[in-house]
């Protein structure tokens, strides 16, 4: 047995100070915008995420994984020893691209998925192309979304609506369902779900509409499939993360200006820092828990 003198010790850092609560004033984008054209890019761990082999040998499908939370998930699902496919819409190339490139510099298989999720003959084929590259699938993260803002109730058009019910929930629903039917025991399946399910702004009601349906579904699902096939389904509800949806019309521009700063860490998170969450959830550190939503919101409670 190592003594505490032969071990080196890790330094304590302050979480209200890790990283920068003021950024440069941010250009805004069109959705769904893209990280590399960020005055200030958010850290999706491709020099601070270390793996330890957590899940080593497994294949996994991340929706969304071209940027913010899905592509510092995708980094650390490789660092930890899977094999990674990516889906992400044909005008995310460029994001997606330097997230293929970081898997590969793990090690690992790296497949990208462009298309329109709100599609269900995408939404089949992504999740066929993804058994057929990888060989399988063991885990599953839906985290495409659409986030886009409006002035109130009054103001979300039919076309606004249907934009992101489908983008959300629809195409989770879809992938879900096309992707079960290939997941063998001791798989894994996670949602992106948010905050705003508990605490919804009025500037993002259909949103957060999609975000607390994840949460149920994520544990209707899991009262389903766990003990009729050994499958785990569980959530991840960030608070306020610093990717590119905010100010690609995702927040009003007041609110990405002061982002983060009304958090009990002062500032925002970083993807990065979600990433343990999804790695804990896809790996057998977490074989008991199923049916749970994590929460990783800077402090902000949830019920």
């Amino acid at each position: 047995m190592k003594n505490a003198s032969s071990l080196a010790a890790m330094a304590l850092i302050d979480p209200r100070t890790k990283y920068p609560s003021e950024f440069d004033k941010e250009d805004r984008q069109k959705d769904p915008g893209l990280d590399e054209k960020m005055t200030t890019e958010p850290d999706l761990g491709q020099s601070t995420y270390k793996g330890s082999g957590k899940l080593q040998g497994r294949r996994a499908l991340i929706t969304g994984g071209d940027s913010g939370i899905g592509a510092a998930t995708a980094i650390a699902f490789a660092r930890e020893g899977a094999d990674v496919a990516i889906a992400y819409l044909p005008k995310e190339q460029e994001d997606a691209e330097r997230i293929l490139s970081a898997i590969e510099d793990a090690g690992q298989k790296a497949v990208g998925i462009p298309g329109d999720l709100r599609e269900r003959s995408v939404c089949e084929e992504t999740v066929q192309k993804a058994v057929d590259e990888l060989g399988g699938l063991d885990i599953l993260v839906n985290n495409a979304s659409r986030q886009v803002w409006n002035d109130g109730v009054l103001e979300i058009s039919d076309e606004d609506f249907d934009a992101t019910m489908k983008t959300n929930i629809y195409s989770a629903f879809r992938v879900t369902k096309a992707a079960v039917p290939h997941m063998p025991p001791g798989s894994s399946i996670i949602f992106s779900t948010s905050i705003q399910a508990y605490d919804p702004s009025k500037e993002l009601l259909d949103y957060a509409m999609t975000k607390a349906a994840f949460n149920n579904f994520a544990k209707g699902l899991s009262g389903e499939l766990l003990p009729s096939k050994g499958i785990r389904v569980n959530a991840v509800a960030p608070g306020p993360i610093w990717t590119v949806i905010q100010p690609a019309e995702g927040q009003p521009e007041e609110v990405v200006d002061n982002f983060g700063k009304g958090s009990d860490m002062g500032r925002p998170g970083q993807p990065a820092e979600l990433a343990g969450a999804y790695v804990f959830l896809a790996s057998e550190d977490a074989s008991y828990v199923s049916g749970e939503t994590l929460a990783v919101t800077g402090g902000a409670l949830t019920p």
